[in-house]
């Protein structure tokens, strides 16, 4: 008994340990993501005063720099989604770390426009790969009953690494120049990517999902992190499940995939129209340009915060609720700016709508990695990632569109919070699913008789 207690202790620390390194890679590797998708904003006014660096850039040229990113990470995440399920999550995030370094170190050299745009859309697609992976393999190793808790501080990376950007512009911008700021989004080459290669595990479900149940055995002996059944069983049977976008979009899984993708889509749209136009609109209202830079820094503050609330209440009551009630807090929100408030208020309202667009965005990505099962979850990822970076696209557009077809600061708000209620209906829409169709059965590893334990629910 006693040396039975002892090695459960013992698995337990190397699951804590496992998970621990998971979670960390995953949250450093979308700080440098956040880095990297702001960090172009914070050297434009260079490129738009100064024809020497890159060669002429107008405001039509430095918008169109600004959105192959976009586009790249779209493509990257799509891409993703193809090939996270047949090569695994391991091998794509390493793959993902090391691209999107060397595209930002091989930036800093860009002596033309063409060439830096070029790279920029290169860079994208690591930036969307990354995107796309790091939610499957947190959601396969995160502990029952808080893969949501862990999603959400994992994705709070990117909002770090925006922030980062922010301030090391401030400090750095006029010493080291953009090629500099440019320069530090590739230390991941040298830093992260090492001990990434060292300390990030491949997951053992998705070795499992492919038979290659003994390599699965042991990883799991080492990791501490149990198996499941299903997969196994899934492994010896004649029908094998089908694997990536031809089982994301076949069966039971194609409506909720096209749900989940429009989510994405309404609320990468209203983050991206907020994030653009929230200055200039309370710059209309009659606000100076730091008191509207305060409403932006307040709605990206609110929201870090009411993912990680809205993490742990979608652990507790499952995420569909939870995503559904923040989509409404947004449109409520947004929809209260229209009122002639004291500043105090307007500030709380804009705080609430951070909550219920930037934090709903991240409730989503772990709506989506823990509704599909193990063979195509890679996939799920990636489509709402890629495809919802439409909405990142189109949401300065429509802003644009707004802003200069001259309507009313109200009637902007309203139309946003509009569609924070059409985000309301697509999830409810999303069909419940119940525990046993979602998540399989685990089985403790064991030192002495590797697969063969007794079995335990795996709870999400």
């Amino acid at each position: 008994m006693t040396t039975a207690i002892t090695k459960t202790a013992e698995q337990d620390t190397r699951r804590r340990r496992t998970v621990a390194w998971v979670a960390g890679l995953g949250f450093l590797g979308l700080v440098f993501d956040g880095y990297d998708l702001v960090v172009y904003g914070t050297v434009l006014p260079i490129f738009l005063d100064d024809p020497t660096q890159i060669g002429p850039v107008t405001p039509a040229v430095g918008g169109a720099l600004g959105s192959y990113a976009l586009v790249g990470v779209l493509v990257g995440a799509l891409l993703a989604g193809t090939v996270s399920d047949v090569l695994g999550r391991r091998k794509l995030m390493l793959l993902a770390y090391g691209w999107f370094a060397v595209g930002m170190g091989v930036t800093a050299f860009s002596q033309s426009t063409t060439v830096f745009g070029l790279m920029r859309f290169l860079t994208g697609l690591g930036i969307g790969c990354l995107l796309a992976t790091t939610a499957a393999l947190v959601s396969e190793y995160a502990p029952p009953g808080k893969k949501n808790l862990y999603n959400a501080l994992t994705y709070s990376g990117i909002a770090v690494g925006s922030t980062l950007s922010a301030l090391l512009a401030i400090f750095l911008l006029p010493a080291i120049g953009w090629r500099g700021m440019f320069f530090i989004g590739a230390l991941p080459l040298v830093t992260l990517l090492p001990l990434a290669v060292v300390k990030l595990p491949e997951s053992s479900v998705w070795l499992q999902a492919r038979g290659r149940l003994e390599e699965a055995r042991a990883l799991a002996e080492r990791t501490g992190v149990p198996l499941s059944e299903a997969p196994a069983v899934a492994a010896t049977s004649d029908r094998r499940e089908r694997v990536g976008f031809a089982g994301l979009f076949s069966g039971a899984n194609a409506l909720p995939a096209i749900l989940l993708g429009f989510m994405s889509v309404t609320g990468l749209v209203l983050v991206y129209a907020l994030n653009t136009w929230l200055p200039e609109l309370m710059g209309r209202a009659g606000f100076t340009t730091k008191g509207s830079l305060a409403f932006l820094l307040v709605l990206n503050g609110a929201a870090v915060v009411g993912q990680l609330i809205g993490s742990r209440l979608a652990d507790r009551w499952g995420p569909k609720p939870v995503v559904a009630g923040f989509f409404l807090l947004g449109a409520v929100a947004i929809a209260l700016l229209t009122l002639s408030l004291p500043l105090g208020f307007l500030l709380l309202f804009v705080a609430l709508a951070g909550v219920g667009t930037s934090g709903t965005q991240t409730l989503v990505y772990g709506f989506v990695a823990n509704y599909f099962r193990t063979n195509v979850r890679g996939a799920a990822v990636a489509w709402c990632a890629g495809f919802g970076r439409l909405g990142g696209i189109g949401g300065p557009l429509l802003g644009g569109l707004l802003v200069g077809a001259g309507l009313a600061l109200n009637s902007i708000f309203l139309i946003l919070a509009g569609i924070a209620l059409a985000g309301v209906v697509l999830t409810l829409l999303v069909p419940t699913r119940r525990a046993h169709e979602l998540h399989p059965t685990v089985v403790e590893p064991s030192a002495t008789t590797p697969g063969v334990a007794q079995a335990a629910q795996l709870g999400r």
